[in-house]
């Protein structure tokens, strides 16, 4: 995980009690077994996670985000290694911390993204990442080089996510992901994936990776020194959090608007193509400065114009093109965009055809 710079509490502090417990104990279990390959104990990282060590052999139970922190926290800083075993060489404290800084210069995420990757190469040959686009898509996914072996999936789990979580952290924005696939069979605590991973999971697959827009690649940093200081300090819940705001929600709901333009009657069928819901919909356009109203006013009347002026098309067909369920509702709403009827305003520029 990236490093959390965390101080670690004494065995008897109190954890927040408002916390689900979802996290799988396997990924204590692989924990405990980085321990086990130094010949070290794992007894005091237990102990700061408030686990009994009786329950690490019980994979049915589950873990909250805080202890999963406490533990990952106190292990990095004993086996000085924020790999937790995975690589055949320890990445020593600090590794993520000077990964990130290496990306916090860049132009874009995208090229974040790409100088990640490599650096990363750098400290652990024993996968790489890479970064791919095509037909809109970016793919970030992982070859591995050599036999993970039982740490594989808490290996891969734990890269994919540190890099989502910066990548987000890096753009102050939310990143749905279009799928994740992971290279072995679905695991029985596999519903854990659908919280570290949005959208669809698959298993089985021939590499690690996760897919998502390639718009997010061209977003510009938003942080700087200061904040990477700050994020270091509590670092993990990076990888396990969801942003809650999408700084290309109010594209989506343009594209959304301007591509279905008779399924997108409402908040609720905006929403549903969204995959979001029309809660979430309206607070985030909000968060953004917008509204559904204004951008369906915004598409709706684009549209509009650009079919009176460039075709000869009937105003009842112009209305349903544009979005509108009835020609009565589109003269109205016409004539307070532009002052005028539509009729009129393709009087006064005859059509191109």
């Amino acid at each position: 995980m990236m490093t959390p710079r965390l101080t670690l509490a004494a065995p008897g502090s109190p954890r927040p009690a408002d916390t689900p417990a979802a996290t799988p104990m396997a990924f204590v279990q692989a924990i405990v077994l980085a321990y086990q390959r130094r010949d070290r104990s794992p007894s005091e990282a237990l102990a700061q996670a408030q686990i009994a060590p009786s329950s690490v052999a019980d994979t049915a139970l589950r873990i909250t985000a805080w202890q999963m922190e406490r533990i990952s926290g106190a292990a990095m800083l004993e086996l000085d290694d924020e790999a937790l075993g995975w690589f055949s060489r320890r990445l020593p404290w600090g590794s993520y911390g000077m990964l990130a800084r290496a990306s916090l210069s860049a132009p874009s995420l995208g090229v974040a993204l790409q100088r990640w990757c490599r650096h990363h190469g750098l400290l652990a040959d024993d996968i790489t990442l890479t970064l791919a686009v095509s037909s809109g898509t970016a793919t970030l996914q992982i070859t591995e080089h050599r036999d993970l072996g039982p740490l594989r999936e808490f290996c891969l789990v734990s890269v994919l996510r540190n890099i989502l979580g910066l990548a987000c952290w890096l753009i102050d924005s939310r990143i749905p992901l279009l799928a994740a696939q992971f290279p072995f069979a679905a695991p029985p605590h596999q519903g854990v994936y659908g919280v570290l991973f949005s959208g669809p999971t698959a298993f089985g697959a021939a590499q690690a990776a996760i897919r998502f827009d390639t718009r997010y690649l061209a977003l510009a940093l938003r942080r700087d020194e200061r904040a990477l200081q700050q994020m270091l300090q509590r670092a993990l819940p990076l990888t396990v959090l969801q942003y809650r705001r999408d700084r290309l929600l109010v594209q989506q709901v343009r594209q959304a608007l301007a591509s279905h333009p008779t399924q997108t009657h409402n908040a609720d069928a905006v929403a549903a193509l969204l995959h979001v819901s029309p809660r979430t919909l309206h607070r985030q356009l909000k968060e953004e400065g917008a509204s559904l109203q204004a951008l369906k006013d915004e598409v709706r009347r684009a549209r509009a114009l650009e079919l009176l002026l460039r075709t000869a098309r009937p105003i009842k067909q112009v209305a349903e093109a544009a979005g509108f369920q009835n020609e009565k509702s589109f003269i109205r709403a016409f004539r307070g965009w532009t002052g005028q009827s539509p009729a009129a305003f393709r009087q006064g520029k005859p059509p191109v055809a």
